[in-house]
């Protein structure tokens, strides 16, 4: 049907909130935090949308997904038809629908927001996609005839999966191979269950599986297999390298070797594939956090993951401390805004100098000091100076250091001829993502270093268009 509301009615429509789990009560459970919309709240929702003729929602979201249509079909109520509207260029819409910045991008461009507040486009996703999931009536997207074509792509990441996705649509062969033994990459080794249920990614990765991708796990290329092996005696046309920015990086301070000091990826990877999410039923190696004073290094998304997991096993005490203000802090608006719900204390403008430890080589305490932001540098965010005379000490048991990662080594070094820029990632042309090698192409984290799972998606679908383009034409 068509909206029944005029345009000035829709604009008096306030955005509808998802309903939450209580943060007295999440912050012991690892159950996720939003429970999505229902059906009213899912049409309230809709009304609000304006139906530009020219929708910059389109245009803010890294791989296209034609918002006003599937928008248009939730009004409509054929929920089905709406969730395989998304699914024409998104292959995930139940996992962007939950970790997707829809503020920055879809709903940043959004003209509601300017006044009214955007039409919430990712709860909407996350509607569909779930009212899709449940009723198991999966709209999977037309697949071409075969052309004959393999293509091998190395991480099963946003980047990897979205590429995949793509590719088998044209008709040639994918083969996904994943260097652990769960298929999803940061989706399912870096998210929390909280903010992602593995059993969402699962669903996703079965639906790719019945498209007819092929995944492979415990294959860590560089190792078991090299690139040069594979577009030879393996026979792959072509080969993308989508293996994320996984080397965590350091403060490079004194005491980082401590027990009890952690990179995010590490604490992450334990808690998410290990399962010490599900406490009592899996014996992890995770450090014992009940009743410690935890603290994370960083103010991203992972940075939150972190301390919001700690807290979930047993911490006392959950600190965050970072050397900007709250203001620059990268992580999303509303993982703040959960983390602080929840108890975590933020120490801003504080930056840890020094780890303390005991006589048994364990973490005692963070030696800090404390910050000023000054002017902002070359890349627009505040560069930051140390003040003086304000050393101090903060009592710790565990550390979680979330200060950003660099890109996975593996593949560059085994693959001589495969150019790489100063700081190791992939060096890849912008258009194309082709390599400086013939047949290999390089997308996501790999390439740009740590970013979103929607902008690798987006870079995904760009390389799987060059791919295409290559495998019919086998111009480079």
């Amino acid at each position: 049907m068509a909206n029944p509301l005029k345009p000035a009615q829709r604009t008096k429509i306030p955005r509808q909130h998802m309903v939450e789990q209580e943060a007295a009560t999440r912050r012991a459970n690892f159950t996720e935090v939003n429970l999505g919309f229902g059906f009213d709240l899912a049409k309230q929702e809709a009304l609000r949308c304006l139906e530009c003729a020219k929708p910059a929602c389109v245009d803010g979201c890294p791989v296209g997904v034609k918002v006003k249509e599937f928008i248009q079909l939730v009004l409509d109520e054929k929920y089905l038809e709406a969730a395989a509207k998304v699914r024409e260029d998104n292959v995930l819409p139940a996992v962007t629908g939950r970790v997707c910045p829809q503020e920055d991008q879809c709903e940043g461009a959004c003209v509601m927001g300017k006044k009214f507040g955007a039409v919430g486009i990712g709860y909407l996703e996350r509607f569909v996609a779930d009212y899709e999931l449940k009723s198991g009536k999966i709209g999977l997207p037309p697949i071409a005839p075969p052309t004959g074509k393999k293509v091998a792509i190395i991480g099963s990441g946003p980047a990897g999966l979205s590429c995949a996705g793509d590719l088998i649509q044209k008709g040639h062969k994918v083969r996904v191979m994943e260097a652990l033994h769960e298929i999803g990459g940061v989706l399912i080794y870096g998210i929390p269950e909280f903010r992602l249920p593995k059993d969402i990614v699962r669903q996703e990765v079965e639906n790719m599986k019945r498209m007819g991708v092929e995944f492979e796990t415990d294959v860590v290329v560089g190792q078991t297999v090299t690139v040069d092996e594979l577009l030879g005696e393996e026979g792959y046309d072509a080969v993308l390298v989508a293996t994320g920015a996984g080397l965590p990086n350091f403060l490079n301070i004194p005491g980082e070797n401590l027990c009890g000091v952690y990179s995010s990826n590490e604490f992450l990877t334990r808690v998410n594939l290990m399962k010490a999410y599900r406490p009592g039923e899996f014996d992890t190696p995770v450090f014992d956090c009940r009743g410690k004073r935890v603290a994370v290094v960083g103010g991203g998304n992972t940075a939150m993951d972190g301390i919001r997991c700690a807290m979930r096993l047993g911490a006392a005490k959950a600190t965050l401390i970072y050397r900007r203000s709250e203001a620059e802090m990268p992580a999303r608006i509303e993982e703040v805004k959960h983390a602080k719900e929840e108890g975590v204390e933020f120490m801003t403008l504080t930056n840890p100098v020094e780890f303390l430890g005991d006589e048994k080589g364990w973490l005692k305490a963070a030696r800090c000091v404390k910050m000023q932001l000054m002017a902002p540098g070359e890349d627009g965010r505040r560069r930051v100076s140390t003040i003086k005379g304000s050393e101090h000490e903060i009592p710790l048991d565990m550390v979680i250091v979330a200060v950003g990662t660099s890109g996975n080594p593996l593949v560059q070094a085994t693959t001589p001829d495969l150019k790489t820029t100063d700081h190791g990632y992939i060096a890849a042309e912008e258009e194309t993502l082709k390599t400086s090698k013939r047949g290999v192409f390089a997308a996501g984290d790999i390439v740009t270093g740590g970013a979103t799972v929607i902008l690798a998606m987006g870079a995904g679908r760009k390389a799987a268009r060059a791919i295409d383009a290559y495998l019919r034409t086998s111009q480079w």
